[in-house]
């Protein structure tokens, strides 16, 4: 048996020609040669070559890839083109690198993640100019509302939390109410039980647990449904027909929850006084007309005013981040998860961060 060819390796014109045995038995040659490569060539002719496995295929791949060189610039004998086939499909399934720490590497996976959070950002802005969009022309051209759609989505988001929202609500005024007249009782102040929890679930309380509860509840079955739509190309159906997905998923949705989240807001501040006044009657000695009559003496309505105005707005958030993150599902079931993970973060967040700002505002302007 004659002896096997070390791989070489010489340059003709502008393009390597190969030959002898691409092996693993031929690990390290093949790496120097390689390694060694004079620089300036266009193409690879490896028809040469005797022998060829797959460590031989990797290297040539990973060596055209690192010189720039096209991808038909590499030139295999007809008898290796199945392997090369195979070789390519696989070539870039590395394991993932392990990860790194210090400082540099901190740095580097908190501008990534600001990169990130500033794409979503300009994304949820855009959605919202498209959003606008089509909705003043739904109000331009009424023909175009699904108004059953509308109404299913209201029962969903409106009547079916309406229990959770009560039964929360007035639990959490409860224990507001509780906390106050253990504190206030130090004073003794109690009567000004009244005052904290009235204004608290009309400013603040009512319509954050609202939003907060439709934020894990409705944002996230928003993702879920449309994401699922988008795996089984629904979504690109509707796009063949000559359709709007914007028309047919987003504005019912997006109505529904601006009906409906001022309507529960609502609901959430009468269970909350109802709470707070059930615990001052039984714990304070606080009767129930006397809780509703200084509560009428002292609490004004633009307490009132400024928690059901932000109402709307949380709606609007909810809404878009729902149906953007369903939107930009991929296909898999890991996407889909992914997405309505980040839907309900990215709504809770948003939520709490413009009711923080929100308070502030109307502090500095005497509301």
């Amino acid at each position: 048996m004659p002896a096997a060819r070390p791989p070489t390796l010489v340059l003709d014109g502008e393009r390597l020609r190969l030959s002898g045995n691409w092996t693993l038995d031929h690990a390290g040659a093949v790496s120097a040669a390689l390694s060694g490569a004079p620089g300036g060539a266009t193409g690879v002719d490896a028809a040469g070559i005797e022998r060829l496995d797959s460590l031989g295929v990797l290297q040539l791949l990973r060596f055209a890839r690192r010189r720039g060189l096209a991808d038909d610039a590499l030139r295999f004998r007809d008898e290796h083109l199945a392997l090369v086939a195979a070789i390519e499909d696989v070539a870039d399934d590395r394991p993932k690198r392990r990860r790194e720490y210090g400082i540099v590497a901190a740095l580097a996976r908190l501008g990534m993640a600001m990169h990130h959070n500033g794409r979503e950002v300009a994304a949820l802005v855009s959605f919202l100019g498209e959003s606008l969009a089509k909705l003043g022309r739904t109000v331009r051209q009424p023909r175009r509302l699904r108004l059953t759609s509308t109404v299913h989505h209201m029962e969903q988001v409106g009547l079916d939390a309406m229990p959770l929202v009560a039964l929360l609500s007035f639990m959490v005024g409860a224990v507001i109410a509780y906390l106050g007249a253990t504190i206030l009782a130090d004073f003794g102040a109690t009567i000004f039980v009244v005052e904290l929890v009235g204004v608290a679930f009309l400013r603040e309380f009512g319509v954050l647990l609202t939003a907060i509860l439709l934020a894990g509840r409705t944002a996230s079955a928003f993702t879920a449904q449309i994401g699922i739509m988008v795996s089984r190309e629904e979504v690109d159906a509707i796009r063949a027909l000559g359709l709007d997905p914007i028309d047919l998923l987003v504005i019912p949705r997006l109505l529904a929850l601006l009906v409906m989240l001022p309507l529960l807001t609502f609901i959430a501040m009468i269970a909350g006084l109802a709470g707070g006044m059930a615990v001052a009657a039984f714990e304070v000695g606080i009767p129930p007309q006397a809780f509703v009559v200084r509560l009428q003496d002292t609490v004004e309505l633009r307490h009132f005013l400024v928690g059901i105005a932000k109402a709307p707005v949380f709606a609007v958030v909810i809404g878009l981040i729902g149906c953007l993150e369903g939107l930009q599902v991929q296909g898999t079931a890991q996407s889909l998860g992914e997405r309505t993970t980040s839907s309900v973060v990215q709504a809770i967040s948003l939520v709490i961060l413009l009711d923080a700002f929100a308070a502030i505002w109307f502090m500095q302007v005497g509301w």
